[in-house]
């Protein structure tokens, strides 16, 4: 029943894929019938020279080619047939490379689905995960520098910790006490180092990933060499525009191989329940009672697990509602949504460290008098032990501060992690439309202005979701605090608004992704191949727009030093997203 219904829908759709090349023109044979003619009538009105000049009634052999007034009546508005050969050798040099590199990036979330639109996230935005790729390094930046000028146990592996759980809904509370004694009580000590090995796994450099990027790299420069060293053969239907507009995809793997993102939510989320049997946490009784009885307890010190199913650090949101639902997905371009609640969570744990750090400096103990020992650098355990009260007071910030719900330096950071996809997204966009747009006829055409809409509805998506995450996070942060009911309407109206730019921003990314794939199959089957794509109408206008058709003994040297260009600027951006990348995955213990 199946197979009879797409037999149906095929035949349905033939006569619409015929129409497309219904006319069964040749551009090419019809000017040449057009300049015969006009030479043998001496009528040179139409034709044209290289430069869109008229040319004269005694040099009517030398035109090559022919307005486009004159193009749409001697050959129509139809398409030229395309050759089946040129499109299977287009495909497969120019862009089915870039399609097998897209496995390449790194998923890991826990639905097919999530993992499908994060790759059609990276494709309909480049900006977007440029964006989600830079933020994380210098997040992860920010807090190995604030982490570096303590001097209290455990806070090199607090900084591993939080850097490998950028890619999570990272969670953090100091109920109970749980933040303060797993910060200072000394029976946690095992539980920093243990976490921080189970995360310490690498999604990075394999076989498949170094194959896949090389054979992009060898065939992109294989195929330009050849284009450049026949410019005239099948200049309409050419792929290095569409070579040149997915070169983004070269510098984004590399960099997510370098910077090994921990986003196997499974593999994550073992690893902390793993260690929550570790955790020890402060309480203010002698005893706690449990299903099996009561249990004494030493200093009021029992493990969490005992208390209740919360954590001091977690990924887990059944308890806590996430401002967004893209913080649940693990992929990395999804870190655009997590990157400032992420901020803000981390800071929390650097606040509780660093208070700490300056009572252990002051020589202040948790309870009692500093014990002191003759080891620098050491703190003496039973100077971090006491019950739930003193270890709160312990890690507590001073009355006079404010808890800002935007972590310190975040939009200047947001800020500099926009600067380099955005030139990176342009450099590819703008030199897939150098390349297209020197080819004769010169101008702003329906390639060029495709490559165009391409850059500028990822940017669109990229604002569109990051203004998204913003919102979302100063609506979640100031919904838990008392408001008067126009504060309330306000609340729920960002809400509002931080859903339609996250719903909208990922609907313009799938018609995005689906676009930049299918004008590259628009180009490479000759679909633009007709008199109004040729003539380049759109920069031109009707009444001055021209097609260049004979090629032979044309002077390229324009088109050859645009498509020299081209390369150069979409090769030395991507190598300069791959140099700061290393730059920066270098500074910080990942």
């Amino acid at each position: 029943m199946r197979d009879t219904r797409k037999i149906r829908l095929f035949l349905l759709l033939l006569p619409f894929l015929k129409g497309t090349y219904a006319s069964n023109i040749n551009i090419t044979d019809c000017f040449i019938t057009f300049r015969n003619n006009a030479n043998q009538n001496l009528d040179a009105s139409g034709l044209v020279n290289g430069n869109g000049g008229n040319v004269s009634s005694s040099d009517i052999m030398s035109a090559v080619g022919f307005t486009y007034q004159t193009c749409l009546s001697q050959c129509g508005s139809g398409t030229q047939n395309p050759t089946w050969a040129n499109i299977s050798q287009q495909f497969g040099a120019w862009l089915l490379p870039y399609l097998a590199l897209i496995s390449q990036l790194p998923f890991g979330a826990r639905h097919r689905v999530d993992n499908l639109m994060s790759a059609i996230l990276t494709v309909g935005s480049p900006v977007l995960a440029g964006y989600s790729m830079i933020i994380t390094i210098l997040n992860a930046n920010w807090i190995s520098r604030r982490f570096d000028d303590l001097s209290f146990p455990n806070t090199k592996d607090a900084v591993r910790i939080l850097i490998s759980l950028q890619q999570n809904p990272l969670r953090i509370t100091n109920e109970d006490a749980l933040l303060s004694s797993l910060v200072v009580l000394p029976g946690n000590d095992e539980w920093w180092p243990t976490i921080a090995d189970f995360l310490d796994y690498t999604h990075t450099w394999s076989i498949a990933s170094v194959t896949s990027i090389a054979w992009v790299v060898v065939a992109y420069l294989l195929t330009v060499a050849s284009s450049l060293s026949d410019v005239p053969a099948n200049i309409n239907s050419n792929g290095q525009g569409t070579g040149s507009v997915w070169l983004w995809l070269i510098p984004i793997v590399i960099g997510w191989l370098q910077l090994s993102p921990k986003c196997d939510y499974a593999r994550v989320k073992k690893a902390m329940d793993n260690a929550d049997a570790m955790a020890f946490v402060a309480t203010d009784d002698e005893v706690v009672a449990t299903d099996d009885g009561v249990v004494a307890i030493d200093d009021g010190v029992v493990k969490a697990s005992d208390l209740s199913e919360r954590r001091a650090v977690s990924i887990d949101t059944n308890v806590e509602k996430p401002s967004s639902p893209d913080e649940m997905l693990t992929p990395p371009v999804y870190n655009y949504a997590r990157a400032i609640s992420w901020s803000r969570s981390a800071e929390d744990v650097f606040n509780a460290f660093r208070i700490a750090s300056d009572n252990a400096g002051n020589h202040k103990p948790v309870r009692g008098a500093w014990k002191n020992v003759n080891k620098r650098n050491f703190i003496e355990p039973s100077n971090r032990s006491g019950n739930a009260s003193e270890v709160n007071a312990y890690c507590r910030l001073p009355r006079y501060a404010v808890r800002s719900p935007w972590a310190t330096g975040m939009f200047f950071r947001m800020f500099v992690a926009s600067l380099l996809p955005l030139a990176l997204q342009w450099a590819t966009t703008g030199a897939a439309v150098l390349v297209v747009y020197f080819t004769p006829t010169v101008g702003l055409g329906c390639r060029s202005l495709g490559y165009l809409i391409y850059g500028a509805l990822a940017t669109i998506v990229w604002a569109m979701l990051v203004m998204s995450s913003i919102l979302s996070h100063h609506a979640s942060s100031y919904s838990d605090r008392p408001r008067s009911p126009f504060s309330s309407i306000t609340i729920r109206l960002v809400k509002v608004v931080s859903n339609l730019l996250r719903w909208g921003g990922k609907l313009v990314a799938i018609v995005n992704a689906i676009w930049i794939i299918a004008a590259g199959m628009l180009q490479f089957t000759s679909i633009y191949d007709n008199c109004y794509c040729n003539s380049s109408v759109l920069g031109r206008g009707a009444q001055y727009a021209y097609d260049i058709i004979v090629l032979d003994g044309l002077d390229l040297t324009q088109t050859k030093a645009a498509w020299f260009g081209a390369l150069a600027l979409g090769g030395s951006t991507s190598l300069g997203f791959i140099f700061y990348m290393s730059l920066l995955t270098d500074l910080v213990p990942i």
